[in-house]
């Protein structure tokens, strides 16, 4: 058996999103296309989360095992082969059994990126998105005050409950179905995509068994800046709930166009009420950056095949 951990990026804009979907373009999907087709395995690649459609990814991973003798740089190569363009595999590295994309994961960091599409007075004249950067932002209708966006991503650093700003996720049973829909392809269903045993978690006490049924989290980076007109805004935090970046970011755009108290976020956040906070921000802004992972799970050398 070889375990392989992947690190991808991809414009996320043809795509439904990262996971399986019965008859619907997915970032999942194809990769798990693309390891049957290099070595005939039918397995489902676990990723780091699950990136929703239009969000893209720079440094997304994902995890798998084979049973196939193949080395490490032919199987890179075979996989950017088949796999559109639009989807790429940075780096193949063999890794321990107990690694999991999701799981082992320490922290993740967001970036989401906006197009000011009306400058501050007193210089009033529209700007338009040119239409190559326009799926990779998100035109912005107000003008934006960098000091109160900074203002209101400053409240959220630290352990909270963020209820208020996660999706009211009507189809969360089928999100963690771990049994494919009738029509999708039919993959192995192992101890890499139900979770650890008890004696993994055991043997690897950074993992949070219970993190993804909880809406506490710790966001250790949180803030914006300009870079050659876009207002960026940056987050890094040990997991992120359903939509929770892109309320973030909707809320935060309502303190920098002024229509709400950059002071008003803790309140906000003591209520554990979606409805009180801001829209969600489009996802086409957004791009998952990197996962971060411990020294328990460093690469190890490829498997020699010889």
């Amino acid at each position: 058996m070889s375990h392989w951990k992947l690190t991808l990026a991809y414009d996320g804009t043809p795509y439904r999103g990262w996971q399986v979907q019965p008859n619907l373009p997915t970032i999942q999907g194809l990769l798990a296309d693309a390891i049957h087709r290099t070595v005939g395995q039918r397995v489902l690649p676990q990723g780091s989360g699950r990136t929703d459609a239009g969000v893209h990814a720079l440094g997304q991973v994902a995890s798998f095992t084979l049973d196939a003798n193949i080395p490490e740089a032919n199987l890179h190569r075979a996989l950017n082969r088949c796999l559109p363009p639009s989807i790429r595999v940075l780096a193949v590295e063999a890794v321990p059994p107990t690694f999991h994309a999701r799981h082992s994961a320490l922290s993740k960091t967001y970036q989401y990126r906006i197009f000011p599409q009306c400058p501050a007075p007193p210089n009033n004249v529209e700007y338009i998105c040119p239409p190559t950067l326009a799926p990779y932002v998100w035109s912005c209708p107000w003008p934006l005050d960098l000091s109160a966006l900074n203002q209101a991503a400053a409240h959220v650093l630290g352990t909270h409950d963020f209820t208020s700003f996660a999706a009211v996720d009507p189809d969360l049973t089928t999100r963690s179905q771990p049994a494919m829909e009738s029509g999708a392809p039919s993959y192995p269903v192992s101890s890499d995509r139900v979770g650890y045993s008890h004696s993994a978690r055991t043997a690897l006490p950074f993992l949070d068994p219970d993190l993804s049924h909880s809406p506490i989290r710790t966001i250790t980076h949180s803030q914006w800046h300009i870079d050659d007109g876009l207002f960026f805004y940056r987050v890094t935090a040990n997991g992120f709930l359903h939509h929770m970046v892109r309320n973030l970011v909707g809320t935060f755009v309502q303190c920098g166009a002024h229509r709400l108290d950059p002071a008003s976020i803790p309140t906000l956040l003591a209520a554990h009420d979606r409805t009180i906070t801001g829209p969600t921000a489009p996802a086409s802004g957004l791009f998952l950056i990197s996962v971060d992972y411990p020294d328990a799970v460093k690469p190890l050398n490829p498997p020699n095949f010889q």
